[in-house]
């Protein structure tokens, strides 16, 4: 099944073409429990990681994508000892028995060692130490940076993760903090995440930081920051709430339990997407609101992205388009330049640049290009003035309902959409998503 043999080995397709050594194939992973410590000043990790998978065929051994530096010392495959090698940023795990199609899968690993980003062709991906800290920032293959798992978007899955570290930090990681305990100078944080998780959007903060409720609604709604900077943050961040209400209005209710902003007391070059929370610089938190677009781009992520992530990479538009389209319609709703106006200023600005991209299939090296983003906005704003804005909000809410906490593809909504109108948009799609040349607006 969608592999060959090759000098007697058994050779797998890629999962994703975009990630070819990312994925893997033979099980679905259902769950992951983390019992991480960690060091903050000498950044040492010790993890111990149990992976619940339900077998897709029977084969001899199975891989988990896994940092090379990552050392590890222990394998156990349901229940027995089984053998494994760590080679490549591969754990391949082969069971002391054969497992049916259909069995259940059980894997723990034990490991260790100083985690560090990801090299690729997107620059460095992953964990990532700070002047005091830790963020992970993920997308879209720096899991693997800090634990052993199937790392692809398709690839989705419920969490707890409990990390120990030194009691003046403040742990943030997705889901629900269940429990915390500190005994002798360390604190132990668990949090559980209950919807299905891609692995690139789980993540965890770690500084010293205040933690506290901001104004909300029915979505409760936290920030985590340095205290230095809770001013600035109250005015950057302030219209949170009332985004909130609108996007709930627009794209339907929030997937989540509740929503938590995370700002560093470093500058990030971007914004960090992860589920149920987002990560940002002390650079976006200036008191004057100059980056309020940012805000609503990652809270819009919570329903593309989150809640509904792409089956593979050359899809990305379903999520960066969507965000980037959610800036314009924040404008339009919060006394700013309407939607339509910032599409004519957005298509005069792809105008003037390269037309070398297919906002379907970017390939690997141009999926994060702006111009995914730009052009992905202009898409639903070309299919808005076309199935005019009641069905185009119906059609949001439909999809984000049909495929809660799902995996999708392009063909998904392209099929949904058909549904909303009496004429073909099959000519809409070529042009704006599979076509190189800019098509008029």
């Amino acid at each position: 099944m969608g592999g060959d043999v090759r000098f007697g080995k058994h050779v797998d397709a890629p999962v994703d073409p975009y990630l070819p050594r990312n994925g893997n194939r033979g099980y679905r992973a259902s769950r992951y429990e983390l019992d991480l410590t960690y060091r903050v000043h000498s950044n040492r990790l010790t993890g111990k990681a149990t992976i619940t998978a339900v077998t897709t065929e029977s084969r001899s051994r199975y891989r988990f994508d896994l940092a090379q530096n990552l050392h590890v010392t222990k394998v156990t495959a349901r229940g027995g000892r089984g053998s494994w090698r760590h080679h490549g940023g591969k754990l391949v795990v082969t069971p002391a028995q054969r497992i049916p199609a259909g069995g259940v899968l059980v894997v723990t690993v034990v490991y260790a060692g100083s985690p560090e980003p990801i090299r690729s062709i997107w620059g460095e991906v992953g964990w990532e130490e700070l002047s005091e800290g830790v963020i992970v920032a993920g997308q879209p293959n720096g899991a693997p940076s800090w634990f052993p798992c199937d790392d692809h978007p398709g690839s989705k899955a419920s969490y707890r993760i409990a990390i120990t570290t030194d009691s003046p930090y403040r742990v943030v990681a997705n889901g629900a903090l269940v429990h915390k305990r500190t005994r002798a100078g360390r604190t132990t944080w668990v949090y559980e995440q209950s919807e299905p998780m891609a692995s690139y959007l789980a993540t965890i903060a770690i500084g010293p930081y205040e933690h506290r409720q901001i104004p909300s609604g029915r979505v409760p709604m936290f920030a985590v920051h340095p205290p230095r900077l809770r001013s600035s943050l109250d005015l950057d961040f302030g219209r949170q709430l009332q985004m909130m209400e609108v996007f709930g209005a627009l794209f339907g209710p929030y997937p989540f339990a509740d929503y938590t902003v995370v700002v560093t007391d470093d500058d990030l070059e971007i914004p960090i997407e992860a589920q149920g929370l987002s990560i940002f610089g002390a650079n976006h938190c200036t008191g004057r609101r100059a980056g309020e677009r940012l805000v609503a781009h990652e809270l819009a992520h919570q329903w593309f992205g989150n809640s509904l992530t792409i089956r593979q990479w050359r899809d990305i538009w379903l999520h960066e388009g969507f965000a980037c389209y959610a800036e314009w319609l924040w404008s339009e709703n919060s006394g700013g330049q309407s939607a339509h106006q910032l599409a004519v200023s957005a298509y005069h600005g792809l105008a003037r640049k390269p037309r070398d991209l297919i906002v379907g299939d970017p390939g690997p090296h141009l999926m994060f290009d702006d111009r995914i983003y730009t052009r992905g906005a202009l898409t639903l704003h070309v299919l808005r003035s076309r199935l005019g804005d009641d069905n185009f909000f119906t059609l949001l809410r439909c999809w984000t309902e049909t495929y809660r906490h799902s995996s999708v593809t392009a063909e998904q909504f392209t099929d949904l959409a058909a549904h909303y109108t009496d004429t073909p948009l099959r000519r809409l799609w070529e042009t704006w998503l599979n076509e190189k040349e800019l098509p008029p607006l």
